[in-house]
C-alpha cells in the first residue's frame, strides 16, 4: 500500500493484547480470520475519524484555512470528494493486519509537511477565488490512522472472542 498505513502486529505492546495474541495462537494454526476482524474494526473507527475530525489521540484536526473553506464543496476536514476516507482499506495475514490508503495524498495529510514545486520557483492554485502564487505551502498533520484507546479495548476483546470460541471445547 503507498500512501500511508499502519500495521497492526502480533508484538503489540499493551499486555493484555500481547497475552491475548498468544493464546489466540496457541489455540489456532491460522489467526487470519481474527487479524481480518480486527481489521474490519481498525478501518471503521478510521472511517469516524473522518466524521469527528479528529486523530486517534482524539485531538481535534487543526481547523481550514478560512479562505480555503469558504470555497470547499463540503465543510468537512479531508474530505472534498470523500476519495481519502473512502480509500481506507486493510489487508490481513496470519500475524499482521495493515490498515491504509493508497491514496498519494495520504502522507501529507497524516504526517503534515510542506509542498514545494517541483519544477519552477512557486505554486501556482486558485483559493478564496484569487490566483495565489507562493513558494511553498506547509500542511499541518491531520492523523486519521492510528490505534485509539478504544482501538486497542476493541482488539483485545476480539482476540478474547475469538480464543474463547475456538479455544473452547465443544
Amino acid at each position: 500500500m503507498s500512501g500511508a498505513s499502519i500495521s497492526v502486529t502480533t508484538e503489540v505492546l499493551d499486555g493484555d493484547v500481547r497475552r491475548a495474541f498468544t493464546k489466540l495462537q496457541q489455540a489456532m494454526d491460522d489467526t487470519t480470520p481474527v487479524m481480518d476482524a480486527i481489521g474490519v474494526g481498525l478501518a471503521g473507527s478510521t472511517h469516524m475519524r473522518f466524521v469527528t475530525q479528529s486523530g486517534p489521540d482524539g485531538q481535534a484536526w487543526q481547523a481550514l484555512n478560512t479562505d480555503y473553506a469558504q470555497t470547499k464543496r463540503n465543510s468537512r476536514i479531508l474530505t472534498e470528494s470523500g476519495r481519502l476516507r473512502d480509500s481506507i482499506n486493510r489487508q490481513a495475514g496470519n500475524d499482521y493486519v495493515r490498515v491504509g490508503t493508497n491514496v498519494v495524498y495520504a502522507a501529507i495529510h497524516q504526517f503534515g509537511g510542506t509542498i514545494k514545486p517541483k519544477t519552477g520557483t512557486h505554486l501556482h492554485f486558485r483559493i478564496g477565488g484569487q490566483s495565489v502564487m507562493v513558494k511553498s505551502v506547509t500542511l499541518p498533520a491531520r492523523p486519521f490512522l492510528g490505534i485509539s484507546t478504544d482501538d486497542t479495548t476493541m482488539i483485545a476483546e476480539t482476540v478474547y472472542d475469538f480464543l474463547e470460541r475456538h479455544a473452547t471445547p465443544r
